[in-house]
């Protein structure tokens, strides 16, 4: 808590920053292989706990080890629903809470706290898995007025970061939208969606299947620092091929989009992904919610001190002012000038590349839900 304190009057809304006030935080703190900086309690917390300095020096020693916890918990539901307009699927499926891959960026932060927990490195290092979540995904297909639609797994957080080779649940999820021909997509930065090629490539080609992987930079030192337990960008772009292979659609998502930082390399990450074997892509502009915003600010002022405020002065001219704007269509484009820009560069770098923003629709026609006891198999193959 004390370095988010001292890191955190070190970057102005506007203006210069103290860089060699920030080199000296930066040296007293440090959690090697974590995004977050701190561990800032959650919004819905009656007591905040902040460090200072009672004069014996306490406050700058060195932060013990951060040890990832998984801890399960017992889903009662497993399929949720939204009605965004914005967003492509109407339903997602997470085996997880909170990641393991430590995204600095992640939108899905703040839902931390209502665990009671902190959206910053609790939420990469205390997660939260559901056992029962293949039980409980029978069931709900199950039901008699359920009407299938394309599920999408993983969203919230990654259902392929590092834990998922421990748990398998991801796979067993799949193995049962695959058995009842269910459509499925997937958003990922992980390689290990590979080992599941042999489920998810004979899917695909009932046109039951995508996948969607997500590239935000192709500098490893800037994919190190934002997200420093996922795959490397050459190892997502070795994916890619992978899956483009097997004959499974592949979407990349250049996600986020964060202005004076990664903005740059649009045109270069879709010259990849083409390259790689993707053939459609979609972008998002960095989304701040709630307590993500001071997160990535902090984030700033520890690794990006020169250019931080410049940062934040585009996010916020891209939303009236603001670090976030949570209306629909604009929360993840943004709007006015720099916006239009990059929406223009990135249909620009898609109609070069003969890639398509556009997406087949998955089919629901082939579905068949679970049986429940008495009742008769189908004749039909």
């Amino acid at each position: 808590m004390a370095k988010y304190s001292l890191l955190k009057q070190k970057l102005p809304a506007q203006g210069r920053i103290d860089l060699q006030a920030v080199k000296e935080v930066q040296e007293r703190f440090h959690h090697q292989g974590r995004g977050a900086i701190s561990n800032p309690t959650g919004r819905f917390e009656v007591e905040r706990k902040d460090g200072f300095d009672d004069g014996w020096d306490t406050i700058e020693d060195a932060l013990p080890p951060l040890r990832t916890e998984l801890m399960a918990e017992k889903a009662k539901t497993i399929i949720t629903f939204n009605q965004s307009p914005d967003i492509s699927f109407d339903r997602s499926i997470n085996p997880y809470r909170g990641c393991e891959h430590g995204c600095v960026y992640c939108f899905a932060r703040p839902s931390h706290s209502y665990h009671g927990l902190s959206p910053g490195l609790d939420f990469e290092s205390r997660l939260f898995y559901k056992p029962n979540a293949p039980e409980l995904l029978r069931t709900e297909l199950s039901k008699p007025n359920y009407k299938p639609r394309p599920i999408a797994l993983g969203i919230n957080t990654d259902a392929y970061q590092p834990i998922e080779r421990k748990t398998e649940l991801t796979r067993r999820l799949i193995e049962i939208l695959a058995e009842h021909n269910h459509p499925v997509s997937f958003l990922t930065k992980s390689t290990l969606i590979q080992r599941d090629i042999d489920l998810i490539a004979p899917m695909a080609a009932k046109g039951l299947a995508r996948v969607g992987v997500s590239i935000t930079t192709l500098d490893r030192k800037l994919a190190r620092l934002m997200e420093p337990r996922a795959a490397t960008p050459s190892k997502r772009l070795e994916t890619v091929t992978a899956l483009s292979q097997a004959g499974i659609p592949v979407i990349i998502m250049n996600a986020p989009i964060i202005p004076a930082l990664n903005a740059h390399e649009i045109e270069s990450v879709l010259e990849a992904a083409c390259e790689a074997g993707a053939h459609s892509a979609g972008y998002v502009m960095l989304r701040l919610p709630f307590e993500l915003k001071d997160l990535f600010h902090e984030w700033l002022a520890q690794h990006y001190p020169d250019r931080s405020a410049r940062i934040i002065n585009h996010l916020r001219d891209m939303r009236g002012g603001k670090d976030y704007d949570a209306r629909w269509f604009e929360r993840g484009r943004g709007k006015g000038a720099y916006a239009e820009l990059v929406a223009q560069r990135f249909q620009k770098a898609l109609k070069r590349l003969n890639l398509v923003s556009s997406r087949k629709p998955l089919r629901t026609d082939l579905f068949r839900p679970p049986l429940k006891s008495g009742d008769q198999m189908s004749l039909a193959l």
